[in-house]
């Protein structure tokens, strides 16, 4: 059977996030977060009407939404981000970064994983699920809270060493075999990838460089603001450059929303282009990880076995972050578990780092399902927690 058009394949797609959604609507009652079922969705299609191998490059399409919200969440680390509870986020940033790190030799040791797949499965438990973590919140009212602000400024510094994880792994598995598929790992790589670290210490210079051009630019000429077009170049071009130099695009579009926070003066008109950007891409992106899911690799225990193993890691990680939240800030009204359980779900790049990983070949589909396992898991449970904490102190709190 000749495969769909890339037409025929986006429609198929989009019935598949309406049909999500409208799931969602039912559910809605039972806290389900929406991607899970865009997830259920896309592993129903892609193991019975269309595989993913068949999309015809509409899956390259969806990845825009990825890139979008990174380059949203690059944006958000304005100056007035670690305005309050600066010490408080910093030291809670560095525990959530730091603990996965002390499980990469038993990691290496119980798997027998690789040094690079090793450091791309704790690159996914160091993640943080950011906007499934917002909009828990903003659903439940809670984001004008001292711990919700708290949380925004540790789940969007949190991504930063998980990406340069990712990307070390990345660099690390250029032109070898890792996962069965060495060629792969090298394109992925970019143009540049021959050169190794050269290439990406240039990339590192030349970020840090834009930043101080940038930073003089605003004191020489002020802020400038940036239409729709030139938005989406630039949100592209740092993408594209990040991938050239080994970096990965989602640190390049990282660093392109950061580039763009020194650059133009805060707009919502800007940010809310963004998120309609990513609000029709991403749940795209979602149903097309689902269809990666393999029914006879999801039945295999060794996923499960690891799945099993990486969602430890992932609670034991963020769990301690507890630790982190000083009594300073508690005596502001910040409670610390309600940070620790928001910071529980990796969400959204937990699969972009599992997706990404599986494409560069990587890791293999028994690996890659049992990191969609770990990444739903952690981002269900963390999110019921969250939800009946704030429940917990909002009872408290009423006469």
């Amino acid at each position: 059977m000749a495969p769909p058009t890339v037409l025929m394949s986006l429609l198929v797609l989009l019935l598949a996030v309406v049909a999500a959604r409208r799931l969602q609507g039912l559910v809605g009652s039972a806290a389900l977060p929406a991607i899970l079922l865009e997830l259920t969705v896309g592993f129903l299609l892609g193991n019975t009407v269309l595989s993913h191998e068949r999309l015809n490059g509409v899956a390259g399409i969806a990845e825009l939404g990825v890139i979008s919200l990174f380059f949203l969440v690059g944006l958000e680390t304005r100056g007035d981000l670690l305005a309050k509870h600066r010490s408080t986020i910093v030291r809670t940033v560095l525990i959530s970064s730091l603990a996965p790190l002390l499980f990469f030799v038993p990691l290496k040791a119980l798997t027998g994983a690789s040094t690079a797949q090793a450091l791309l499965f704790l690159a996914v438990v160091a993640a943080t699920g950011t906007g499934v973590t917002l909009r828990t919140l903003r659903s439940l009212g809670a984001m004008a809270t001292p711990s919700a602000r708290l949380l925004v400024g540790v789940s969007v510094l949190d991504d930063l060493p998980a990406v340069g994880l990712l990307a070390l792994a990345t660099f690390l598995a250029r032109g070898s075999d890792v996962g069965g598929n060495g060629a792969g790992a090298l394109e992925a790589g970019g143009p540049f990838a021959s050169g190794g670290l050269g290439w990406i210490a240039i990339g590192l210079a030349l970020a840090v460089l834009s930043y101080g051009l940038v930073k003089a630019w605003v004191q020489r000429c002020g802020p400038r603001k940036l239409g729709p077009l030139a938005l989406v170049l630039m949100m592209i071009s740092s993408a594209a450059a990040g991938e050239a130099f080994g970096l990965t695009g989602l640190f390049g579009a990282l660093v392109g929303g950061m580039l763009l926070a020194r650059l133009s003066p805060p707009d919502a008109a800007v940010e809310d282009n963004l998120v309609v950007f990513s609000d029709v891409f991403v749940p795209l992106y979602f149903v097309t990880v689902g269809m990666r899911v393999k029914l006879d690799s999801l039945l295999t225990p060794a996923a499960w076995k690891l799945a099993g193993l990486l969602t430890v890691m992932a609670l034991i990680s963020k769990l301690v972050c507890w630790y982190g939240i000083g009594k300073g800030a508690r005596t502001q009204g910040v409670d610390a578990w309600t940070v620790v359980f928001g910071l529980i779900p990796r969400g959204l790049p937990g699969l972009v780092f599992a997706g990404g990983a599986l494409k560069a070949g990587l890791i293999d589909d028994t690996a890659f399902s049992a990191l969609v396992i770990m990444v739903t898991t952690t981002t269900v449970l963390g999110l019921l927690l969250l939800n009946r904490r704030v429940q917990s102190l909002r009872r408290k709190a009423s006469p």
